[in-house]
């Protein structure tokens, strides 16, 4: 990747390690479409191995975030705020976390979704998996940002990339009452109990996409300074 002239004088930039935390989270996102496949066809030994799975990549990217957190200059003089990349990393490690708990109350409550749900659900995942996609990409952007010194062509279409981002968590939003009103309309005849962890596990599912718009929120504020 390209090392611009202030990270040469300034020292070592943080936005390569930034960017590795954010490849983690995204693999980690990611894993929530095969817990939801195994979900769906009541796979239980499935649903154990993934939810391992996400367990294992949120504590790697823990460990970044940590490594990252420890080696991050304090000094004065920073390619970016340092409370700006901390915002950002702060709702990258949101993201993996939000991930773990959703795998988390699967398993531990061995849910099920009604069948009436499941196309719905599995578009609700992809676009939790696209927002997520889309901020690896604009952090992803951070160095082209970097060498432009956040002025010009980069900025807009960094901008720009922002607006998708902005447009896919619209979309979960939307989906996301499309599955609050067929639970709805499903609620007679479920537990009681089913019904409220159902409504809980939309909800996390869709607080992954909030935080990768969040991601991109936290990036818009530092390009308009």
């Amino acid at each position: 990747m390209p090392t611009g002239y202030l990270t040469n004088l300034f020292g070592k930039s943080p936005i390569r390690p930034l960017q590795e935390h954010m490849t983690k989270v995204h693999a980690c996102v990611s894993l929530l479409k095969p817990l939801f496949a195994a979900v769906m066809a009541q796979d239980d030994a499935r649903i154990a191995r993934v939810q391992e799975q996400i367990t294992e990549l949120e504590h790697d990217a823990d460990d970044r975030k940590k490594e990252l957190r420890h080696d991050l200059p304090t000094g004065l003089f920073m390619p970016v705020d340092r409370r700006d990349l901390l915002d950002v990393l702060m709702m990258q490690d949101n993201m993996a976390n939000q991930a773990k708990d959703v795998a988390g109350l699967v398993l531990g409550r061995h849910m099920r979704l009604p069948s009436q749900m499941h196309d719905l659900f599995a578009s609700y995942v992809d676009r939790v998996i696209d927002t997520s996609a889309q901020a690896l990409k604009i952090i992803n952007e951070l160095d082209e940002l970097l060498e432009a010194g956040f002025r010009g062509i980069e900025v807009e279409r960094v901008e720009g990339m922002i607006a998708e981002l902005n447009v896919l968590e619209s979309e979960t939003d939307r989906i996301q009452v499309q599955l609050r009103t067929i639970l709805f309309d499903l609620e007679d005849d479920l537990r009681a109990t089913d019904v409220m962890f159902t409504y809980r596990l939309i909800e996390w599912v869709g607080a992954v996409a909030d935080y990768a718009q969040r991601v991109g929120s936290r990036l818009q504020l530092l390009l308009a300074r």
